[in-house]
C-alpha cells in the first residue's frame, strides 16, 4: 500500500511540475538574396532585400520565400528580361524553400554553427529536393540569429530556358548567396 501511495504522490508531483515547452520562432522580413551569373559576354547580378523566413529553432523547421519581382538589376532591361522571359514572374511569382535542419540548432551557443537544411526548393514552378549548407550564429542576447548560405542553382533543373543565341550571356548555373538577420517572435 505504501508503494502505491508513493507512486501516486510522485506522479502528481511530476505532473504539477511539468510545463509544456514552447517553441522558439525566429523571423525576418528583410533577408538579402543575391544571385550571380558569370558568362563569357557579361556578368549578371541581382539582389533582393525582401526575403521572408521563419525558423523554429526547437525542431529545425524553416520556411523561406522571396518574390521574383523584388530582385534589382544594374540595368532595367536585364530586370525586364529576367521577369518576363526567363522567370515568368507573373506565372511563378516566388522562389521558396521549405525544409528542416539535419541536426539540432544550439540556441545557447554564440559560436557559428554549420547546419544542413534538407527540403523542397521551388523556383520557376519546379520543386527539387535539396540539401542547402547554412551557417547560423545566435546573438548573445538569445533573441537574434544570423543566417548565411551559398549554393548553386542549375537553370535546367527548374525548366528555365535560355535561348541558344544567349548562351554566352547567361550562365547555366547560377550562384546564390543568402544573408538574413532573424529576431525572436515567441518564447
Amino acid at each position: 500500500m505504501r508503494s502505491i501511495l508513493f507512486h501516486i504522490i510522485l506522479f502528481f508531483l511530476v505532473c504539477a511540475s511539468w510545463q509544456p515547452v514552447q517553441a522558439q520562432f525566429y523571423q525576418t522580413t528583410s533577408a538579402s538574396v543575391r544571385f550571380y551569373s558569370s558568362a563569357p559576354v557579361e556578368d549578371i547580378e541581382a539582389i533582393s532585400k525582401e526575403g521572408v523566413s521563419v525558423i523554429n529553432s526547437d525542431n529545425g523547421d524553416i520556411s523561406f520565400k522571396v518574390k521574383m519581382r523584388s530582385f534589382r538589376f544594374e540595368k532595367a532591361l536585364m530586370q525586364e528580361h529576367f521577369n518576363e522571359n526567363y522567370m515568368e514572374s507573373e506565372k511563378f511569382p516566388d522562389a521558396s524553400f521549405k525544409g528542416k535542419s539535419v541536426g539540432q540548432i544550439d540556441i545557447s551557443s554564440t559560436k557559428p554553427q554549420k547546419v544542413i537544411f534538407k527540403g523542397k526548393f521551388t523556383v520557376h514552378g519546379v520543386s527539387k529536393q535539396r540539401e542547402l549548407p547554412v551557417t547560423i550564429k545566435m546573438g548573445s542576447d538569445g533573441e537574434t540569429m544570423s543566417l548565411s548560405s551559398e549554393f548553386k542553382v542549375k537553370c535546367v533543373d527548374h525548366d528555365i530556358k535560355i535561348p541558344k543565341i544567349l548562351w554566352e550571356n547567361i550562365a547555366e548555373v547560377i550562384d546564390v548567396y543568402v544573408k538574413a538577420e532573424f529576431k525572436i517572435i515567441s518564447q
